[in-house]
């Protein structure tokens, strides 16, 4: 199954999450993906260049507790609701702090 490593060392801001989001589950797109939470659903649901639509992929969030103080539990809790409520694959997320 594909992994999806997310460093909360890479980023301080959500507009740093969505970087980092572009940076590891997109791939070979010729346009900017928008940095909000609509994006990142699309993200989410793949075939953008790093995982077909529908595939089972794993998230392994590193650091998680310094992107939840740098971010804050609104942006955090909507995060893991967009993350928790895909229902079109397999996403599992695992949290290490």
């Amino acid at each position: 199954m594909r992994t999806y490593i997310i460093d909360g060392n890479n980023f301080s801001d959500i507009e740093g999450f969505y970087c980092e989001i572009d940076r590891i589950m997109t791939k070979g797109i010729n346009f900017k993906t928008g940095h909000n939470l609509n994006a990142f659903r699309d993200i989410l649901s793949g075939g953008l260049g790093c995982h077909e639509l529908d595939e089972p992929f794993v998230i392994k969030w590193l650091h998680y507790e310094k992107s939840r103080a740098d971010l804050g539990d609104s942006a955090m809790l909507a995060i893991l609701d967009n993350i928790a409520d895909h229902d079109n694959c397999d996403c599992k997320l695992e949290i290490y702090r």
